[in-house]
């Protein structure tokens, strides 16, 4: 089972690992490995977040995430997004931002990084409004019941996520954007839009996703009423995963989304040690096969179904990841604390839903489950 998950990840890594060895030597090996190892650390939580959502779509849609979506991982969010930054920031050419990354590294880091507010400001709102909407929906199982009782009582309230955000986004802009770090200056005019973008983005892909699955669930329903048996695909959990064409599309849309936000600190913090694009591209593409493969474990084993509070921690993690983007508007925040504060979060959360399943006698094995879903990867 391991093997059959990690396998192409394993393979990749060491594909990868023995590339970077001939092209930079044991130095480039060595650069590659941590930022392998960074990518992994800061989007652990990543993978929660995307097996909760990914077991709800069909084995199709499973699999073009699994296929299609690691290309926009590795080749979109790792090598592209950086240059495509660097084109819009110095107003270039896509030809002169490639040159400019191959042959000025100084210079393309510098325009990268000072890009970073409003980057920041982009997925710091994104992942806010993610982690807002989880903490004040009604739920059956309660990790911090003390925070998360009131919240679900104050998210009767319309909009109110949407209310938050744009207040954390205006103070943001009027306090810490106006003493941007990384040299950036005075950036309140561009975190102010750079969040209402990622708003919006979460607005309209959420939405429209949210609408077509309502609309799904919808259907199955009338079919029932019409008795005709409703038979969605189901997972080894028992949940289900027929999730297909337009919903299933958006839903895709909405992982790609979120999985964008969530490499954000990790493509400007792999700053901190390389500034060469192709081993970045390298030792985060690598890292993020195995967020991918550990999406596909986690679904398969039916461990958010077993250990009920890993989605609770996944979604603190967010919110803290959010917080801590855009703090890092204008203070540097190491890499490690990040990746630290979401490792912390999940484990902690892992380990009340253990001390659950002891007390009422669950002992949360799924290793008798299988799953649809079916990848290489």
């Amino acid at each position: 089972m391991l093997l059959k998950t990690f396998g192409w990840s394993f393979a990749i890594t060491a594909a990868g690992l023995a590339l970077a060895g001939v092209l930079w030597g044991w130095q480039g090996l060595a650069i590659v490995g941590i930022l392998s190892i960074l990518e992994i650390s800061l989007s652990f939580d990543n993978a929660v977040i995307n097996a909760g959502i990914l077991r709800k779509m069909n084995a199709f849609w499973q699999k073009i995430f699994l296929t299609v979506g690691i290309l926009i991982a590795v080749f979109g969010m790792r090598l592209v997004f950086p240059v495509v930054i660097v084109a819009i920031t110095a107003k270039l050419g896509p030809i002169e931002a490639v040159n400019l990354a191959i042959n000025d590294k100084t210079r393309y880091e510098h325009l990268v990084t000072s890009a970073h507010p409003a980057i920041a400001a982009f997925g710091g709102i994104f992942l806010l409004m993610i982690f807002l909407d989880f903490i004040f929906e009604e739920r059956d199982y309660k990790w911090l019941s003390w925070i998360e009782k009131p919240m679900a009582k104050m998210g009767k309230l319309d909009m109110l996520s949407v209310i938050i955000a744009l207040v954390v986004l205006l103070v943001t802009s009027m306090t810490v954007a106006t003493a941007a770090a990384h040299g950036a200056g005075d950036k309140s005019a561009t975190v102010l839009l750079a969040g209402v973008a990622g708003l919006l983005t979460y607005l309209v892909v959420a939405g429209i996703s949210g609408y077509f699955e309502d609309k799904l669930e919808e259907d199955e329903d009338d079919d029932e009423e019409d008795g005709q048996p409703a038979a969605p695909v189901r997972n080894g959990t028992g949940a289900a995963v027929g999730l297909a064409g337009k919903a299933a599309f958006f839903m895709f849309l909405y992982l790609e989304v979120i999985d964008a936000s969530f490499s954000f600190d990790g493509v400007i913090g792999a700053f901190a040690i390389t500034n060469d694009i192709f081993m970045m591209a390298l030792g985060l593409g690598i890292g993020a096969m195995y967020i991918r493969s550990l999406t596909v474990f986690l679904v398969r084993k039916g461990t958010l179904d077993d250990y009920v509070y890993l989605e609770h921690g996944a979604h603190y993690a967010i919110g803290a990841l959010a917080v801590i983007l855009l703090i890092t508007i204008k203070y540097e925040i190491n890499e490690v604390i990040t990746g630290l504060v979401g490792i912390v979060l999940i484990g902690l959360s892992f380990a009340s839903s253990v001390v659950r399943n002891r007390r009422e006698g669950k002992p949360g094995d799924s290793s008798g489950k299988s799953s649809e879903v079916t990848s290489g990867v």
